[in-house]
């Protein structure tokens, strides 16, 4: 009965540990830039078959649903990752699903060379820089990586970044603590500066 107990104690802890760290990955490295428009960049995942597979579809519903509502005609949806697992680019497969099955109907731009998290970044640049806010949409550890590469490149962009719709309670939390330990070892190259958790600007006198 006590090895029964301690075993579903263990299991809770697992869930909020891995809940909780996902959430502040979610929050690192993000402001609260204002403006009009924006651009979401959703970052791809190896995909070898020949239509987006399951984390890459939820990067996707991930990606439209961080689109702000009330800013739709000055967005834009930005799928970035080149043919990693196959001879089909991860942008192309992703793109395709948010037009032909989620019915996406509001501007697309496709990032198809990029190989690494370093190249997504480097790759996308040209295509956010006229706008005032930039959301960076994966794991919320991959994303967290790919802001610090931003933030690595091109400061001044990166003073552009606000939270995206990567995280929501609730959402993988069998498989958060997995994410959680995937992204321990993913984040090793980030500086302590890299993974502070933003602060929201006080408001008010």
């Amino acid at each position: 009965m006590r090895r029964r107990t301690g075993l579903a104690a263990a299991g809770i802890a697992a869930l909020v540990w891995g809940e909780w760290l996902n959430r502040r990955w979610s929050r690192a490295l993000v402001g609260n830039s204002e403006g009009e428009s924006e651009a979401v960049v959703v970052l791809g995942y190896r995909n070898p078959q020949t239509t987006a597979n399951v984390i890459n579809r939820w990067r996707v519903r991930a990606g439209v649903r961080s689109l702000t509502r009330d800013g739709a005609r000055k967005a834009r949806l930005i799928f970035s990752g080149g043919a990693v697992g196959s001879d089909a680019a991860e942008a192309r497969l992703m793109a395709d699903y948010a037009t032909s099955v989620l019915g996406f109907d509001g501007t697309v731009l496709i990032e198809d060379r990029s190989r690494t998290t370093w190249e997504n970044i480097t790759n996308v640049i040209p295509m956010v820089e006229d706008v005032d806010r930039i959301k960076i949409v994966s794991q919320p550890a991959h994303a967290l990586k790919a802001r610090a590469y931003l933030r690595r490149q091109r400061p001044d962009l990166a003073a552009r970044l606000v939270r995206g719709e990567d995280h929501r309670p609730g959402e993988w939390m069998l498989v958060k603590p997995l994410l959680a330990l995937y992204g321990l070892r993913t984040l090793r190259g980030l500086t302590a500066d890299e993974r502070k958790v933003s602060r929201a600007p006080r408001r008010g006198p």
